[in-house]
């Protein structure tokens, strides 16, 4: 069994940067759509506690993401195995990494919303976008750095 390698250093970045992508996604972009789909008035600002907690539980959610996925891409690595380097260009690496765990992981779920907690279809494009974008962004860093 190969050792994995993980680069702390990318995960950090990542997180980092999801949590940006994030803050942008779901407020100056979705936030108002988004709050309203989930029932909520846009117009009502939460409690700094209640924020805090949110940015906190986020920054923890991304670091998970992103040290998983970090795994993941390395299991995936023809060269952790010993097999040489890979055929794929680093686009396309990110582009399966990202696409694959999306469609795999990510959508299901985000369909069993809609399906189950009935979340409308608008909530489901503005979440399960994000959760695409989000894995590319994160693969990108991963697999650049």
């Amino acid at each position: 069994m190969p050792e994995i390698q993980i680069n702390f250093v990318a995960v950090i970045v990542a997180v980092v940067l999801n949590f940006i992508l994030g803050f942008i996604w779901y407020t100056p972009l979705f936030g108002k759509a988004w709050a309203t789909e989930m029932g909520f008035d846009p117009n009502e600002k939460p409690e700094g506690s209640v924020m805090a907690r949110g940015m906190i539980f986020m920054v923890v959610g991304n670091f998970f993401l992103a040290y998983v996925f970090a795994h993941n891409i390395a299991v995936w690595d023809p060269m952790t195995w010993g097999q040489g380097p890979s055929e794929m260009s680093k686009m396309a690496n990110i582009a399966n990494a990202a696409f694959f765990t999306w469609l795999g992981f990510f959508l299901p779920i985000d369909l069993g919303g809609v399906a189950w907690e009935k979340k409308s279809w608008k909530l489901f494009g503005i979440n399960t976008s994000y959760h695409l974008l989000s894995l590319i962004v994160v693969a990108a860093v991963l697999i650049y750095m």
